[in-house]
């Protein structure tokens, strides 16, 4: 598998057109396209397949929605099979669009740290690949901060238990691009669908503290 991101000249060309989705939620019903209700915030994290980080978050109190899709490459429009080839330079993520009032954005990012291990670069367990890395595309600069904040936090927790340093990429979000629909809650629609998600064990120590 493809381990280094490509540059503009190796990338697959863009497509002209966006992946057609139903647009809503299979568990919900709710909208996972804009607008989206006012007062809510959008995040974009990815963490291993999105098949499981999308069902972690969608459980969350004060989570409205989510949709998987793939950002932070270079390719516009891509379908699953152009991310696998490595060369779109995306991570699968998943657009978490969350109510701040209900659920502070460090509780989300504590759910985010836990829920993979964020030390392993471009893989995430068996799954290896620049689309499995571990990323945090922010769109406020409450965001931001608290994402380095936790970061700083949870990499102490880490190094105390024998693991490296996060690898966790930090950076605005770009253009998100949705997955195909049968990747749309592919675990509510396949119960017994794969899930290659594994946490580290190692409690994440912000959150309950909000």
């Amino acid at each position: 598998m493809v381990s280094t991101l490509p540059g503009p000249d190796e990338a697959l060309p863009d497509r002209p057109d966006p992946i057609e989705i139903s647009g809503r939620h299979f568990v919900t019903g709710a909208s996972i396209v804009p607008p989206f209700p006012a007062g809510t915030e959008r995040i974009l994290l990815g963490m291993g397949c999105f098949w499981g980080a999308e069902r972690r978050f969608w459980e969350l109190p004060g989570v409205v929605a989510t949709a998987v899709g793939y950002a932070g490459g270079i390719t516009a429009n891509p379908t699953y099979e152009d991310v696998c080839t490595g060369r779109t330079g995306h991570a699968e993520v998943v657009l978490v669009v969350y109510d701040p009032e209900r659920l502070p954005v460090e509780r989300l990012l504590a759910t985010f740290w836990e829920g993979h291990d964020p030390t392993q670069g471009m893989r995430q367990g068996n799954d290896v690949g620049t689309q499995y890395r571990s990323v945090i595309y922010w769109t406020t600069e409450a965001q931001r901060r608290a994402a380095e904040t936790t970061r700083a936090r949870y990499e102490e927790r880490l190094r105390a238990a024998g693991y490296g340093p996060i690898t966790t990429e930090i950076a605005p979000a770009g253009p998100f691009y949705y997955a195909e629909e049968y990747h749309q809650q592919y675990l509510a629609k396949n119960p017994n669908g794969y899930c290659g998600l594994g946490g580290t064990g190692v409690s994440c120590p912000v959150g309950l503290d909000v």
